[in-house]
């Protein structure tokens, strides 16, 4: 055992033990609580003393005295380590009510939690879908899932259609699924426009035996469970932050739906899917952008976007292209120019134009605008049309090899008639038996470009594309659904006449 000092130092803060009465009661306490507990109290005073060490006190007072003041300093160690536990308790505790508060507030205000996310942060995401994606996987149901996207017809496909809920979308899972192609369906059912009218089309194809999963597709954990509960032969993805014109305020929800959804959707069909699945999925007319040559064909330059929407779905062809050639993945993309229908967008114009004429609002018309309309039928067939044409994928299941190059592909899918909206416009009125109040305006910088025209001749020859449907036929059909829909009385001119007279009589 190690030897106190005999300096006068030592001798004269400390009371001189023998060797004995040292081990029993500094053994209690390790040197290292010793030196750091502070403040210590004062040990019992000695005269000092600067002559040799005096014989050790072996008296019963002093050991008393000795172990007193230990069980002291073992009490102030005691109340030190509690202190910390105490705090660390009362820090962790804190920690866990705020994640509880935020829970709570996200599930009751989702949309006011994603605004703050999105002027805050340079990479918006849903925090509701964050949040509850785990829910989401829970509450998948396999049966379901694999009986929607089971084909009842020999050599039929299993589909994956995501925004389907969505106008194209909802058409094109109700043709595929009547000639009896398994498809199962993948919305978010965002508030882009009128929530009610997607649960309205949910519901209309729930009727008909397709089921659809509400998820984003950008939660790839979810994708993932859905190619591990399902083989798909094909997806076909609509799914897309459409509009040229809100860009302009919300250009981030662009990005991450347009560009970031893609890309999850690509990497977990590249790396998770098993077999790959072929791809056909929704560019738009817009990548022409400035191109001024007409009509539009899939040779021309796509490189003068006029808006962000357009950017994003030039670069989702240049990012098919990335996965085509590093993964063998199967890609076709459709460029639709202005698709038009029953159960269309409410934020298309022939959409708000049927509304506001009879509600008697007045409608701003662009001038010199020309739209090459293409009715929501022939759309369908050319997507259907892409679907049975493309070829499987090249890659093998994990994404590290493939046996060959891949099928890469991009078509236009419009009429091929360009139309001026005015004479849309005096179509609706003659359809809704009244006039429209009409401001001419000049078109904005916002986007939009003065006309659209297209090519159709790939199409044509690849798969047997052939649009049937002029405008005044396919805005009728529109005009039959929109009044069925809302349930409104289109009042004819005679009748409007008619009472216009007993009105002044």
């Amino acid at each position: 055992m190690r030897e106190l000092s005999t300096s006068p130092l030592s001798s004269s803060l400390y009371p001189p033990l023998n060797s004995h009465s040292l081990v029993v009661p500094l053994s209690l306490v390790s040197p290292t609580q010793f030196l750091s507990s502070l403040p210590l109290p004062s040990p019992p005073t000695m005269a000092p003393s600067f002559t040799s060490p005096s014989p050790p006190d072996n008296s019963k007072a002093a050991l008393k005295q000795l172990s007193s003041y230990n069980s002291h300093l073992l009490r102030r160690v005691s109340s030190h380590k509690l202190l910390s536990i105490s705090s660390t308790l009362l820090f962790r505790t804190a920690i866990l009510l705020t994640m509880t508060l935020v829970l709570l507030f996200t599930l009751h205000y989702p949309s006011l939690l994603s605004h703050s996310l999105s002027l805050s942060s340079p990479h918006p995401t849903n925090p509701h879908r964050s949040l509850l994606s785990s829910n989401r996987l829970q509450s998948l149901n396999p049966l379901e899932i694999r009986r929607s996207a089971t084909p009842t017809r020999t050599n039929g496909l299993s589909i994956l259609v995501t925004g389907a809920a969505g106008f194209v979308g909802t058409h094109c899972s109700l043709a595929l699924k009547a000639r009896g192609d398994g498809v199962l369906g993948l919305d978010n059912f965002n508030s882009y426009y009128d929530p009610s009218l997607k649960r309205a089309r949910q519901k209309l194809l729930h009727k008909n035996g397709v089921v659809i999963v509400e998820a984003d597709i950008n939660d790839s954990q979810l994708l993932i469970k859905l190619f591990q509960l399902v083989h798909f032969t094909h997806v076909l993805h609509l799914a897309a932050q459409a509009g040229v014109r809100y860009a302009m305020k919300s250009p981030q929800s662009y990005i991450q739906s347009n560009v970031a959804g893609f890309v999850s959707l690509l990497e977990v069909a590249a790396k998770n899917a098993d077999p790959q699945p072929a791809i056909v999925w929704a560019s738009s007319s817009s990548v022409y952008g400035l191109n001024k040559v007409s009509p539009f064909s899939e040779s021309h330059r796509t490189d003068q976007p006029a808006s962000l929407y357009a950017a994003t779905k030039k670069a989702g062809e240049e990012i098919a292209h990335v996965y085509n050639h590093i993964y063998g993945l199967s890609l076709t993309g459709l460029r639709f120019f202005t698709v038009y229908g029953p159960w269309g967008r409410p934020d298309m114009a022939y959409f708000s134009f049927v509304h506001d004429i009879i509600e008697g609002k007045p409608i701003n018309i662009f001038s010199n605008a020309k739209r090459d309309f293409t009715y929501i039928d022939d759309v369908v067939k050319g997507c259907i049309g892409a679907l049975d044409s493309a070829k499987p994928s090249t890659g093998l299941p994990g994404g590290s090899k493939k046996t060959g190059p891949a099928e890469l592909r991009v078509y236009n899918l419009g009429n091929t008639s360009p139309v001026p909206v005015t004479k849309m416009v005096s179509i609706i009125e003659s359809l809704l038996g009244k006039k429209a109040k009409k401001n001419v305006v000049e078109m904005p910088s916002n986007g939009d470009v003065p006309f659209t025209h297209a090519n159709v001749s790939l199409a044509k020859r690849d798969f047997g594309y052939h649009p049937t449907t002029d405008l005044g036929t396919g805005l009728k059909q529109f005009v039959k659904w929109y009044v069925d829909y809302y349930k409104l009385e289109v009042i004819s001119k005679k009748k409007e006449k008619a009472q216009e007279k007993v009105a002044s009589s």
